[in-house]
């Protein structure tokens, strides 16, 4: 029959497959995922993506099919150092790599990396909640000045993501020494947390945001300007703090801020008990979880 089709076997068992393929919709669909977050989703991602749309499926399946679909993560590369010597005060390493907090605004980190466009050296400052590994405020700028880290610190203030009682934790960098930083820390009754000397593990936090900002939007983009690159940033932090999920959470940062706000405020009404909310900042929330759903911006 093949001869008179004029048809090589092969053929034919490539299209009886494709036709049998009990995977087909669900290719189709990690095909879809895989796009929509640009290669940035490798196989836990999107795992996690598909049970949180209600599949029931195994994550090797989803290894497998992937690897069919020669689909593939994007995958790490390196960073600014601001370490000076000691030009000002170390504080203490309160932190010691416990990167787990009981709720919003209880341990902050920050740091700054540097990215160079069309020969433009710039510097991005940003501060995480470890809570959520949310991104709260950041700047950028071309010079790693002072200004660029004490506005940073300041939109957190406004946002009041913390506050007093918060532990603001960074390298021994010397923006963090200076006098400026740490009297702007201690009037908010924040305490300063700083990594051991030549220990970027005491970090981690932190520079895993910048590994993957880097990974997934600064190595793999071509950007025309300085403010091409900067509007493209905000994007994908906007991306990063909405969409992009937190395995740890099983949901994105402002979703599970979303969700954690919804279930303290319901626990609140059931009770009418202050003691509900011992596990909450010192300072009032609510302004900065009224505004989890804007784009941080710059």
């Amino acid at each position: 029959m093949l001869a008179a089709c004029q048809m090589a076997r092969s053929t034919f068992y490539y299209h009886t497959q494709q036709r049998n393929d009990k995977y087909a919709a669900l290719k189709k669909r990690i095909r879809e995922i895989y796009t929509k977050h640009k290669g940035r989703y490798g196989v836990r991602r999107i795992y996690q993506t598909l049970l949180n749309e209600g599949y029931h499926i195994n994550h090797k399946t989803v290894q497998r099919l992937m690897f069919s679909m020669d689909l593939k993560g994007i995958t790490p590369r390196r960073h600014y150092h601001s370490f000076k010597g000691e030009i000002g005060r170390i504080a203490p390493n309160i932190i010691e790599r416990n990167f787990v907090a009981d709720g919003p605004g209880q341990k902050g980190t920050t740091d700054i990396s540097q990215v160079t466009i069309n020969g433009t050296k710039l510097y991005l400052s940003a501060l995480r909640d470890m809570w959520n590994n949310e991104i709260i405020s950041w700047t950028i700028s071309t010079s790693p000045n002072m200004q660029l880290v004490m506005q940073m610190l300041h939109k957190a203030y406004r946002k009041r993501a913390f506050c007093e009682g918060s532990i603001m934790h960074s390298d021994q960098g010397w923006h963090y020494q200076n006098i400026r930083y740490r009297n702007s820390l201690q009037q908010h009754g924040i305490t300063q947390s700083m990594s051991r000397k030549g220990n970027c593990l005491d970090n981690a936090i932190m520079e895993n945001f910048f590994s993957t900002m880097k990974n997934e939007f600064y190595y793999v983009n071509q950007f025309d300007s300085v403010e091409s690159f900067i509007e493209q940033l905000r994007d994908y932090i906007h991306y990063y703090n909405h969409d992009r999920i937190v395995l740890r959470l099983k949901t994105s940062p402002v979703n599970y801020r979303k969700q954690y706000m919804n279930n303290s405020s319901n626990n609140n009404n059931n009770s009418n008990n202050s003691d509900n909310n011992s596990n909450n900042m010192n300072c009032d929330n609510k302004p900065f979880a009224n505004n989890i759903a804007t784009q941080l911006t710059p």
